[in-house]
């Protein structure tokens, strides 16, 4: 018992414990139970099982609330819908990598689903090692705010770029290094197959592997925008890497809905910006203009959930009578 009330990067081990537990168990349930074999995922499926996973991230957010406070609830779940909004950028990312390596629906779950488990140990590291730079020099947290701004100026002035998957280096890597079947083996990443020259049976990686290295790797990119944006709320390591992975946990039941319907989400991207770009200099406003003062987390949360709510009226006000265009590897 002395040990479950141990203080562990701020929070009791217990905290922890409980957190892992109920990672362990959704995944457990979704991939044991859900999903225990290959099948494809249709639409309202998807959106239940999103609803479903989100209801579990707003109860455990009320429990953060109840066990460490309501500041630290707002903070998390203010991490919670930033991560959950940036992730729509993320499925449209995803959607072209599956469409790349011409993954069927009904294997892309699986590939989804070892992602999101990946994910979970790197953002932790990720996570650990931003928490302990920040902890020995705060001042980082201004390069993180001005990171931030200068990411959400872009994405306001910027234009579209289209991922060219083929050109990513680690799908050059991979190709290079690895021996790489040219046809899908079903839900298998590694298969035997005969080598030309030797005729002897070598293991070779399959285009779902590819997929599934590239999607994680896409994952560490975005996590550039997403983890500083959770600090610039927080530097509490428990509601930073509890609200990141709560929202990434239901990203793979989301997806086949927002994959089908992502070009309705265009507009969205200015509302996210406009949400990088208040994250980072509420830090500069509260530490220079406020004279250190904490900026109330009401109102931080008030001022995001009302730009990414906007963000997605207003997109979906915008596309009003455009046809959903289902790509063609979710049909």
């Amino acid at each position: 018992m002395e040990f479950l009330m141990m203080d562990w990067l701020g929070t009791p081990v217990w905290f922890w414990l409980a957190f892992i537990g109920i990672v362990i168990a959704l995944t457990a349930f979704d991939l044991g139970i859900l999903h225990k074999e290959d099948k494809e995922m249709g639409i309202a499926e998807s959106l239940k099982l999103s609803a479903f996973y989100i209801s579990i991230a707003m109860l455990f957010g009320l429990w953060v609330w109840f066990q460490k406070g309501a500041d630290m609830g707002m903070k998390y779940y203010t991490g919670f819908f930033i991560e959950k909004a940036l992730s729509i950028d993320n499925v449209f990312v995803i959607s072209l990598i599956f469409t790349f390596f011409a993954i069927p629906r009904k294997y892309q779950y699986r590939a989804l689903l070892w992602g999101i488990i990946a994910v979970i140990v790197l953002r932790g590291l990720m996570i650990a090692a931003g928490a302990a730079i920040v902890q020995e020099y705060y001042w980082t947290l201004y390069i993180f705010a001005a990171f931030l701004i200068g990411t959400g100026i872009k994405m306001l002035f910027g234009t579209d770029s289209e991922m060219d998957v083929g050109k990513n280096p680690v799908v050059k890597y991979i190709s290079t290094h690895l021996r790489v079947t040219k046809e899908l083996h079903d839900e298998k990443f590694f298969v035997k197959v005969q080598d030309d020259k030797t005729g002897k049976m070598v293991r070779a990686a399959t285009p779902l592997f590819l997929a599934l290295v590239v999607i994680n790797f896409a994952d560490l990119v975005f996590a550039v925008d997403s983890v500083p944006a959770i600090f610039a709320i927080t530097t509490d390591t428990f509601i930073v890497y509890t609200s990141n992975i709560m929202a990434i946990l239901g990203l793979r039941a989301l997806y086949f809905a927002l994959a089908a319907m992502v070009h309705r989400f265009h507009y969205l991207k200015y509302a996210l910006a406009l949400v990088l770009v208040f994250i980072g200099s509420k830090i500069f406003v509260a530490d220079f203009m406020m004279n250190g003062d904490k900026f109330p987390p009401v109102l931080s949360l008030g001022v995001t959930f009302a730009l990414i709510l906007g963000g997605i009226f207003f997109s979906l006000w915008k596309t009003r009578g455009e046809e959903t265009s289902v790509p063609s590897h979710i049909v």
